[in-house]
């Protein structure tokens, strides 16, 4: 067999390899990801599901500096699987060369992306695997129309509890109730009622009122397994996606934040209102709190401990 044969049924990650253009680029690769999902131009594959296996190699642009062992800064495997779902989640299609090539255009649009090798087979059409591959860079889509994608962005319902919500004996009540609502569930907190290590300096100051929130955040996540405390992007867009309930822990995403917020730590209602704003919330429901003087950027709902239904 050539050598261009056997590398035409390589994984993606060969044939990226051979063709690489110049300048090294890193890649991520997906492998082996098999869905059942109906898809199919003949009439025997209407009406009934058949397993899809999707290869996936994306390289990506070096990354300029250490990466710090961040997952903010990388281009996640998340965000492959999630390209695969959301287009198998807009339509039914006929053809596998069709959702390949959305499929490519969305992975594509990441910042990172360079270029990608989208593989899809149909493994329950025959003895073997049928199948179609692609490869697409973001040059080829420059002078392509961009299709407009439906706002999957998840927009969360972002909850603040007081120290008293948090030790609480309706907190697990409450915790089953925000499980039932369609959006996902963020929750913040604010400091224990503890008083804080004073450093007498700003900047080191905002540092152990930002962590001494997220020893607090701890505490929550202690009251019940279902406050899994969370602190990067990355990791929250995965929780509100899969229907998880997470804790904010503020650090990283305040002091990476461009457009960061205005109020310190010490004020942790204002700053879970600027948080919400941030994610897109909903809403903000405040429990056992009133509303930060600034007021917020989402709606805000206010509920008395005292008169606790939810």
């Amino acid at each position: 067999m050539s050598s261009e044969i056997r590398l035409a049924f390589e994984h993606p990650d060969a044939r990226a390899d051979a063709t690489s253009p110049d300048g090294p680029l890193d890649r991520i690769s997906l492998r082996d990801h098999i869905v059942e999902v109906e898809i199919g131009a003949f009439q025997l594959e209407r009406g009934k599901t058949q397993r899809i296996c999707f290869n996936v190699v994306v390289e990506v642009r070096p990354l300029t500096g250490a990466v710090d062992d961040d997952v903010d800064r990388i281009l996640s495997y998340d965000r492959v699987t999630e390209a695969i779902a959301a287009e198998l989640a807009e339509e039914r299609l006929n053809l596998l060369e069709t959702l390949a090539d959305r499929i490519a255009e969305r992975i594509l649009a990441e910042p990172q992306a360079v270029r990608t090798f989208v593989r899809i087979e149909k493994l329950d059409r025959g003895p073997g695997a049928l199948g179609v591959e692609i490869v697409r860079s973001v040059a080829d889509l420059a002078t392509k129309p961009v299709a407009a994608h439906a706002d999957r962005t998840p927009h969360p319902h972002v909850v603040y509890l007081t120290n008293a919500a948090i030790w609480s004996p309706n907190l697990a009540r409450w915790l089953d109730q925000l499980e039932q609502r369609a959006e996902p569930v963020i929750l913040c907190v604010g400091r224990a009622d503890v008083a804080a290590p004073q450093t007498g300096h700003k900047m080191t100051q905002r540092r152990v009122d930002l962590l001494a929130i997220e020893q607090n955040a701890w505490v929550l996540a202690g009251r019940d397994d279902r406050c899994v405390v969370v602190d990067t992007k990355t990791e929250l867009d995965w929780a509100m996606k899969n229907g998880r309930i997470s804790v904010w822990a503020p650090s990283k995403i305040v002091l990476d934040a461009v457009d960061g917020p205005a109020v310190g730590p010490d004020k942790p209602v204002s700053l879970a209102a600027w948080f919400a704003g941030h994610m897109e919330a909903s809403d903000l429901l405040l429990i056992g709190e009133e509303p930060p003087a600034g007021g917020a950027d989402v709606p805000v709902l206010v509920l008395d401990i005292a008169q606790s239904g939810l």
